[in-house]
């Protein structure tokens, strides 16, 4: 799933959301969510006062099971509420007089329960905890193991926060539509609503014969009623969890896709569809005409066809997901789905990366899902990886392999921090769900999988995920049944498996102090791990991780050669062979370690002035290493400088900038006097202007999209962190044409210089 908070500017789409850290959602969500959390206690305590059994607000009991669960609404978009019957196959597994379940703000009206041999019993609804969404249905007597029929009628209104089965109005028509995850089914419907119970769902929607109705399979059927009213009904559903449900009601418009047809691994085609408010569903074929081949690259790396039997993307007009993997009905904020020929590119790239990170989903989440919240990493630290491998491999152009490097570097960032959570964080309550979807699940989950890829190799780690996939297919696993997986294809087995679990049950950065050191005719490299943490921390340094340290190293008569090594020890030696002690090397081969390292000067000199023998990822990689060693007073200010310099003059614009933070943080924060800061602003000018300079502070026709990008950093950056004042008074020139007369002309200046522009007058005129 892609989160985020509803009061998000459009400016934060033009970056792939990862995306649902609660420090991104509105204040007052954090506050809704701590009252709920009080309340959820108090509720708890005065239940439990007058029962003898504690009410389950986070697992529901053990021993029963649902099965399957047929799914009758009746939704009309023009109304308030709707009305829906459940009927749960189940199984008890002992005698009981009640049972636990979760619902939420619905209305059930009546329930009743059949044994197997058709005994049927009255039983009563009674809600436990309306904060946390539990109830408890209690039987007319104590019922013996076995299998029943539960039944529950029920109405629910429409849901006000985007949750559930909500109500929106676009254009002046109302539509109905689902988001389920985490855990808002049983505020929808009475349910199961844990992730561990998979099961096949029956879906039927009576609504009025105007609309267009979608569920998460094909429609099998359609039966006019009386009063301008049908009903359809729907093939049953793979097992699936109840956060994957999804419903659609209104006057949706189809937008057929691209033909897509079966393949070795898939013996049936698949319908592939748009569904968007009306009118809007032609906006649709951009996005409509990548899915193929994403879909296809999924398939080839998994050796496991799609796995349900249809496919519609929906662009929903509210939506308080970036966007949702729900099998068969993926819904999007409808800015990602509906695209034209004047669409900015970074939109065409978001649309892009959301929609792979999404497919890749309907295998890591939807066909083997996690049994409790606390491995929600499952998913989305594996969508998340897929997401830019796809990326990477079907436009290279969109630089994804730099992207990813950024997101490690913002991860590790947070991670330094000692309140970090980890990413395997135990999941007590609903609250603690909420706070799973953040950039510690999303970012350094996928960089963890990135590393330990690179380490095993991409066919062996490959062998694994599919060995997983197949073993666990349409049920349950857990992080354990991963690392098994990918720890018997290692022929390291425990060992491996200790160094995985060290990145996901504790928090924090590796720092891997490295020297070389010549004994004999070997050349060494002596490593010591700690935590990382900046400078003024007071967090302990102490920890040990199982880190896959891949080194790159400069040999005689070759590029380079790199060598890889499972460090799990405090201090450890190296030897790399054939090199020599005045050899460049980068502890970070392929950047594709989730940890900082530190130098000595020296050999950060040296590497630095080595600088364009590395790959572009290990250049964007070194930038970030070079930041986070000043940040732990590992090296001098001019050894930043020096840095600088070589990437400043980098044809790639990612790297180029990558030290832009780090500059703009000494110039504020670390020199002490204005003439330190002029002296530092002079160095910078020289080496920033001949860029700026020749790309020009106005646009050209047919000029790439990163030009424009890197037209724009290079001109917040000088304007603004640094200010230097020949580029504010370019600014302020295309500020007075901007204000010349009563109406403003934006004609008069650069688009995507807009911001800056107008962050200098105001500082400058007021």
């Amino acid at each position: 799933m892609q989160r985020s908070g509803t009061a998000f500017a459009a400016s934060f789409y033009l970056k792939l959301q990862r995306i649902k850290p609660l420090m991104l959602v509105k204040p007052s969500f954090k506050k809704r969510l701590l009252l709920t959390t009080l309340l959820s206690l108090s509720a708890t305590q005065i239940f439990a006062s007058n029962n003898s059994e504690q009410i389950p607000i986070g697992k529901l009991p053990e021993w029963v099971v649902p099965e399957s669960y047929d799914l009758d609404f009746k939704i009309d978009p023009a109304q308030k509420g709707y009305t829906g019957k459940t009927t749960i196959h189940l199984k008890l597994a002992q005698a009981t007089d009640h049972i636990w379940i979760h619902g939420k703000s619905l209305t059930v009206k009546d329930v009743n329960i059949t044994s197997a041999e058709g005994v049927k019993t009255k039983a009563k609804y009674e809600q436990a905890s309306e904060i946390d969404g539990v109830s408890k249905i209690k039987f007319a007597k104590t019922l013996p193991a076995g299998q029943y029929q539960l039944v529950l009628d029920f109405n629910a209104a429409y849901d006000q926060q985007l949750d559930g089965i909500y109500k929106i109005e676009f254009e002046g028509k109302p539509y109905v539509m689902t988001q389920m995850e985490a855990i808002s089914a049983r505020q929808s419907f009475p349910s199961f609503d844990e992730p561990r119970f998979k099961t096949p769902f029956n879906i039927r929607l009576t609504i009025p014969s105007k609309y267009s109705g979608f569920a998460n399979t094909q429609q099998t059927s359609e039966q006019t009623e009386t009063s301008g009213w049908k009903t359809l009904s729907f093939a049953q559903t793979k097992p699936l969890p109840t956060y994957l449900l999804a419903l659609a009601v209104g006057p949706w418009q189809l937008q057929k896709g691209p033909d897509i047809g079966a393949t070795s691994w898939r013996k049936q085609p698949i319908q592939l569809r748009g569904i968007a408010p009306d009118a809007k569903a032609e906006k649709m074929q951009q996005a409509l005409s990548e899915t193929p081949a994403i879909l296809k690259t999924l398939e080839d790396y998994f050796a496991f066809g799609y796995p349900f039997d249809k496919l519609d993307l929906l662009a929903a007009p509210d939506f308080a997901a970036g966007a949702m993997e729900n099998p068969g009905l993926i819904t999007f904020r409808d800015y990602l789905m509906l695209l034209d020929k004047d669409s900015p590119v970074s939109f065409v790239q978001n649309s892009f990366n959301v929609n792979a990170h999404e497919l890749a989903h309907q295998w890591f989440g939807d066909v083997v899902t996690m049994p409790w919240w606390d491995d929600l990493w499952l998913n989305e630290s594996f969508a998340t990886w897929m997401q830019s491998k796809i990326t990477q491999k079907l436009h290279p152009e969109f630089n994804a392999d730099l992207e990813r490097i950024t997101d490690t570097a913002d991860a590790m960032k947070s991670d330094s921090l000692v309140s970090v959570r980890r990413i395997r964080q135990p999941i007590l309550s609903n609250a603690d769900i909420q706070t799973a979807f953040d950039g510690i699940t999303y970012q350094k989950g996928a960089a963890v999988l990135n590393m330990f890829e690179n380490y095993l190799g991409e066919e062996k780690f490959k062998q694994g995920v599919r060995n997983y996939i197949n073993k666990h297919q349409y049920g349950n696993a857990t992080a354990n049944d991963l690392i098994s997986a990918l720890a018997e294809q290692s022929g390291q087995g425990e060992r491996f498996a200790r160094g995985m679990k060290s990145f996901l049950d504790q928090p924090g950065v590796p720092l891997i102090n490295t020297s070389l050191q010549q004994e004999g005719n070997k050349v060494f490299l002596n490593v010591k791990q700690s935590r990382y943490l900046p400078v003024g921390s007071k967090g302990d340094a102490r920890s040990l991780w199982g880190v896959p340290l891949c080194v790159r190293y400069e040999v005689p008569n070759a590029a380079s050669k790199v060598q890889c090594e499972l460090v799990d020890q405090a201090e450890s030696k190296i030897e790399l062979k054939g090199a020599s002690l005045g050899s460049w090397y980068i502890p970070n081969a392929n950047a594709a370690g989730y940890y900082q390292f530190s130098l000595p000067q020296k050999e950060f000199t040296r590497l630095t002035a080595a600088t364009e023998k590395l790959s572009n990822t290990e250049q964007l990689a070194y930038a970030y290493a070079i930041s986070a060693a000043f940040n732990h007073g590992d090296i001098n200010l001019l050894a930043v400088v020096d840095a600088a310099k070589k990437f400043a003059n980098s044809d790639s614009r990612q790297i180029s900038t990558a030290l832009f933070s780090q500059l703009s943080t000494i110039h504020r924060h670390v020199l002490k006097t204005e003439a330190e800061r002029e002296y530092f602003r002079k160095v910078l000018a020289n080496l920033y202007l001949p860029k700026l300079n020749q790309l020009g502070y106005v646009s050209k026709t047919g000029e790439s999209a990163e030009d424009s990008l890197w037209r724009s950093e290079l001109v917040r950056f000088l304007a603004l962190d640094i200010q230097v004042s020949e580029v504010r008074t370019q600014l302020l020139k295309q500020s007075d044409a901007l204000f010349a007369q009563k109406q403003l002309n934006f004609a008069q200046v650069t688009p995507e210089l807009l911001p800056t522009i107008l962050a200098v007058r105001v500082q400058e005129k007021g």
